[in-house]
């Protein structure tokens, strides 16, 4: 499988993002702002973030397709 730079720079930029936002807004959720916080945010993130980039990596060209598909249908 060929991967192209520009997709392997954009799953790593929002896999980064969504990730480290979704863990810290769910950490939060579920221990508050503990002392350890950072801690406990740190290693969710460290799992969650190369989670993110190999979904994104996988789901894009579906998701483009679809959203392709559907803004076809309902927009035009």
């Amino acid at each position: 499988m060929m991967m192209n730079i520009p997709n392997l720079i954009f799953a790593a930029i929002m896999g980064g993002l969504m990730s480290l936002s979704i863990t810290l807004a769910t950490t939060l959720v579920r221990v508050g702002l503990a002392q350890n916080f950072f801690w406990v945010w740190l290693e969710v993130w460290l799992v969650a973030y190369p989670v993110a980039m190999i979904c994104i990596l996988i789901y894009r060209p579906f998701a483009s397709n679809l959203t392709a598909r559907l803004v076809k249908r309902f927009v035009l």
